[in-house]
């Protein structure tokens, strides 16, 4: 039958409930149990035996099974499924002041996709289900769409990310990713809140764009008749916290990037941002890895995780390593030796590393070849270390290596999951290089920002030593729950209109 013949006849199912006197959109429904919690409870219940209780429960009609004067419904709240027994003798005699004809009303008028409320007590039946021999039922909310097909669900990928509420209902790991995410998220701020810190939002309008090298969204205020950006991190106004005399500040949430979409990038993304005073990103790597661990420990019950097929191994410590060393091991070339750049281009050309051309300095380059040579093959956690201060306008010099800065960022499974600084405290410093930042916006650079003046204002009046670290919280996700893209732990990523054609990550830039 086509979509919209199904559509038409549930509807007159709809006005027949209606006609009979019984809502097909109820108001309430008073649940006494999940699904979930009546399969523990009655766990050792042996096939063929009842009890005489009376539980409730209310869900979504997954599938129907009839046969005369005996019915079979399986019914899917959140927790989880369970069986209906539903008795044609059974059901008549306990309505029938509200419905005559109530076993022949639930064959004719219900459809799979309908949330129905049952009343009744709980027996196993003689092929070992567990089920609720109802008394009662109601129809709660009727369906106007059909569900996909039983035997072989929703399978089309970007349908599922276009419609995630059918994912949801047809999909149950893909709740229990969601379901996890939520326990991960707040296990994070749990840990956070037993070390100390304290979570202060920031404004996502802002009027210069900043913390980041990155395109943001420009938006428009009509009252204040200015132009104003979507954030690209949080990392300035946390910076005012510290200055202003907090001591352990974080905070988690959406930042918005305006570029390419694909596996492990979407324009909408949250972020785990945390500054504490007096310490230096050595003190960051101990808390990063320590965040991660707890939190493997606590959502999964081990440090010891399977990701697509690779064994990861969370316990701390974890590796650390220089990106000179790193490049130097993959490469078999020693950046640090070349006192021009036309030397280490030639020599990073030699090694099979192709040199765009708005690299032109030697940092930048070692930054391409560590891009392009050894970030994958980081599988097991590994920080690193020590970054060219090209590429980090937020770090402090690093105390013995010239030309670099105390930085790192971790990577797991070949990608980045979080970035730290010993933050650049020096005024003096931080203006020529934010000047030098948008001296790169002047000339057309899309991803770089200009001088925020305030931020300069407060560092001024002075900022202690202080430690950063950002962290990506759905790749977190992705690692934690085995998911290979990003848009299966976002639980609405950012899709075009349908007319404009495929989302699909593989095409995307």
């Amino acid at each position: 039958m086509a979509s919209d013949d199904l559509r038409s006849t549930r509807l007159e199912k709809a006005q027949k409930l209606k006609e009979l006197g019984l809502n097909p959109y109820a108001y309430k429904w008073d649940v006494t149990h999940s699904s979930a919690e009546l399969q523990a409870k009655y766990e050792d219940l042996g096939a063929g035996q009842e009890v005489d209780v009376e539980v409730a429960i209310a869900g979504r009609i997954l599938a129907r099974r009839v046969f005369g004067k005996l019915a079979f419904f399986t019914l899917q709240d959140e927790s989880g499924t369970i069986q209906l027994y539903l008795d044609k003798k059974t059901i008549q005699q306990s309505m029938a002041e509200v419905d005559a004809e109530a076993f022949s009303h639930l064959k004719q008028l219900t459809d799979t996709g309908d949330f129905l409320g049952v009343k009744g007590g709980i027996k196993r039946t003689d092929k070992g289900e567990l089920s609720i021999a109802v008394r009662e039922y109601a129809v709660l909310t009727k369906s106007l769409q059909p569900l996909p097909d039983k035997w072989h669900g929703l399978t089309d990928v970007e349908k599922r990310y276009r419609q995630r509420y059918i994912d949801l209902i047809v999909n149950p790991e893909v709740r229990q990713t969601f379901r996890r995410r939520a326990l991960i998220t707040a296990a994070i701020r749990r840990y956070l809140d037993q070390q100390g810190f304290i979570e202060i939002e920031t404004p996502v309008l802002q009027g210069e764009a900043g913390g980041a090298d990155a395109r943001p969204f420009v938006t428009y205020h009509n009252t204040l008749e200015m132009e104003l950006y979507l954030r690209i991190a949080t990392e300035l106004h946390l910076k005012r916290l510290i200055v202003g005399g907090f001591e352990r500040v974080f905070e988690m949430g959406r930042i918005f990037r305006n570029e390419g979409i694909s596996t492990r990038h979407n324009p909408e993304f949250t972020t785990l941002e945390l500054y504490q005073a007096y310490v230096d990103y050595n003190d960051m790597m101990t808390l990063t890895e320590s965040i991660i661990a707890y939190v493997a420990e606590q959502v999964l019950g081990t440090t010891t995780i399977t990701y697509q097929e690779e064994t990861i191994d969370l316990s701390p410590p974890w590796t650390r390593i220089t990106m000179h060393n790193a490049v130097e091991k993959a490469t078999g070339v020693d950046f640090s030796v070349f006192a021009t750049f036309e030397e280490g281009k030639a020599a990073a050309e030699k090694a099979g590393i192709d040199v765009p051309d708005e690299c032109q300095s030697l940092g930048r380059l070692l930054n391409e070849a560590f891009e392009q040579k050894v970030e994958e093959s980081l599988i097991q956690p590994t920080f690193v270390m020590d970054y060219p201060v090209e590429i980090s306008p937020l770090a402090k010099p690093h105390r013995s290596k010239p030309g670099l800065v105390e930085r790192f960022e971790l990577f797991i499974v070949g990608r980045e999951t979080a970035n730290s600084f010993s933050e650049l405290t020096d005024p003096v410093d931080q203006r020529q290089r934010l000047e030098e930042q948008a001296a790169r916006k002047a000339a057309g650079d899309l991803e770089a920002q200009g001088v925020d003046e305030d931020f300069l204002a407060a560092l001024e009046q002075g900022m202690p030593p202080t430690g950063g670290m950002g962290m990506g919280i759905d790749r977190l996700v992705m690692l934690l729950c085995d998911c290979a893209s990003i848009r299966d732990v976002i639980a609405f990523p950012l899709l075009k209109p349908e007319k404009l054609g495929s989302d699909s990550p593989d095409d995307a830039t």
